[in-house]
């Protein structure tokens, strides 16, 4: 059994959910007040969320981007949102990374990681 940390065990092994379509302007976005699923939010209690407010966006984006599923990602992320929000995000370093990179790939966005 391995005794420390590595880059092939733990969360930053986890694949990042980067739908391609996750910007497509045909797929349906969830808006408002939301509660996130179990399998996403898996801590009780479970919460409510306005998606209007940006504190409770970025939240929200924090944990669907670190715990959700490309169908998560579609449903609840709004890439230009998720821009905005950017900087005021906690994120591992290998979820922002490998955000980055789609942004830089699929907008030529630059952001930092």
């Amino acid at each position: 059994m391995p005794t420390g940390r590595n880059s092939h065990l733990g969360p930053a092994s986890w694949p990042v959910a980067i739908p391609e379509d996750v910007d497509s302007p045909a797929l349906e976005k969830a808006r408002g007040l939301i509660t996130l699923p179990q399998h996403i939010r898996w801590s009780e209690p479970y919460l409510t969320y306005d998606l209007n407010d940006p504190s409770d966006c970025a939240r929200v984006y924090e944990q669907v981007i670190r715990e959700g599923t490309d169908d998560d990602v579609r449903y609840y992320i709004i890439v230009d949102r998720m821009v905005e929000l950017w900087d005021v995000m906690v994120l591992p370093p290998h979820v922002r990374s490998a955000w980055a990179r789609w942004l830089a790939k699929h907008r030529h966005i630059e952001l930092a990681c």
